[in-house]
């Protein structure tokens, strides 16, 4: 498969072993930050969303996140509470809900809309970005279609904002990633979604399917990566330098590091559940990150995760915080409305290099 869109070698040649190693920092110097307000809207494809969305993978999910169905209608009002805000992008995924909960995160949202629908017509404005999965028995171009018309029914919308690929098969199973390639074609020539995008995609693959759709007359809309700044390595600027050449726009997932970044937990002091065995490995390496987060969030009299989500705002992407409670969407709408100077930038990543350790990465983000 060619790749004629992109100077991949000039570019790749750039970031290979080979090349003359840089200093970490003039990767972050090489972003500059965008112009932001509140009330502008950034563009996703053909649509406008707010320059922050909400991720709902803990609305069905038992094991990580505690989800209860008595959460229901606490979940109804920090959806209604976020739309009221101007926040109008949500992104969930066939496979959010644990066990027999399985997709209830859609039909979660989906209700949510229908009901907010009944009171006004800002129900259409919302942006759905659903991920579907790559289940070893989607196979075929077809089944992809089927999983994009089972969100539709799960969600009861006519379209879907993004139809996004949850993740690459290409380490094991590359014939499968051609077919699910051809999936994404289909669902957006068959106008089932407005756009398409994909999840935990390296640098080298990012580049070879939006080359592969571009063919087919399909424009790749997003790429969604773990970007925070405990999640800031080569690959995540090359990802990014890339979206921007190519007119693709970052969606960051965990902006917060699942919680991390809140200066809710130290090493005494751990969540619940599977969080706690990776916190006990990360957070006794935060001190200098924290402390410069704490430093800034008091000097703008912000909150932590304010001051994390708004440098994940200064760095051109997306932040889809996770949120299950009126008090979290609260918070991190004040992360909106004001930008941090470039020597806040430069001091919080100083910090975070100073980081021993960092999060981990998906296991299915390829190169």
């Amino acid at each position: 498969m060619a790749l004629t869109s992109f100077n991949h070698a000039a570019y790749f040649g750039r970031f290979s072993p080979q090349a003359e190693a840089s200093p970490q920092i003039s990767l972050f110097r090489s972003l500059k930050p965008p112009p932001f307000w509140p009330w502008e809207k950034v563009k996703i494809g053909p649509m406008s969303v707010s320059p922050m969305g909400f991720g709902t993978w803990a609305w069905g999910n038992q094991l990580l996140w505690g989800y209860q169905e008595s959460m229901d209608s606490q979940l109804q009002e920090v959806f209604n509470l976020a739309v009221e805000n101007g926040i109008n992008l949500f992104d969930t995924a066939d496979s959010y809900g644990t066990g027999k909960l399985n997709g209830q995160s859609e039909k979660l949202l989906g209700k949510f809309i229908r009901d907010l629908q009944g009171k006004s017509r800002v129900g259409d404005d919302i942006i759905i970005a659903t991920k579907f999965a790559a289940y070893p028995w989607r196979l075929t171009p077809g089944q992809f279609v089927k999983a994009c018309k089972g969100s539709l029914d799960r969600l009861q919308i006519d379209r879907i904002g993004i139809g996004q690929l949850h993740w690459s098969t290409a380490k094991y199973a590359p014939l499968q990633e051609s077919a699910l390639w051809d999936g994404l074609v289909a669902m957006y020539d068959k106008g089932l979604v407005r756009g398409v995008g994909v999840s935990n995609y390296g640098p080298r693959q990012l580049v070879r399917i939006h080359d592969y759709l571009k063919e087919r007359g399909v424009p790749l809309a997003s790429a969604q990566v773990q970007f925070s700044l405990i999640s800031m390595g080569e690959d995540q600027f090359q990802i990014k330098s890339i979206c921007d050449s190519l007119g693709i726009r970052l969606i960051a997932y965990s902006p917060l590091g699942l919680g991390m970044l809140t200066g809710k937990y130290t090493p005494t002091s751990l969540p619940n559940g599977p969080r706690a065995l990776l916190f006990r490995q990360i957070l006794p390496g935060l001190k200098p990150l924290l402390s410069s987060l704490d430093e800034i969030a008091r000097r703008r009299r912000k909150t932590i995760p304010q001051v994390a989500l708004n440098w994940c705002i200064c760095k051109g992407t997306i932040p889809i915080p996770g949120v299950k409670t009126v008090k979290q969407v609260k918070e991190n709408l004040g992360a909106l409305g004001w930008r941090l100077s470039n020597d806040e930038l430069l001091q919080l990543e100083s910090a975070a290099m100073e980081s021993p350790t960092k999060m981990i990465q998906n296991i299915f983000q390829t190169r």
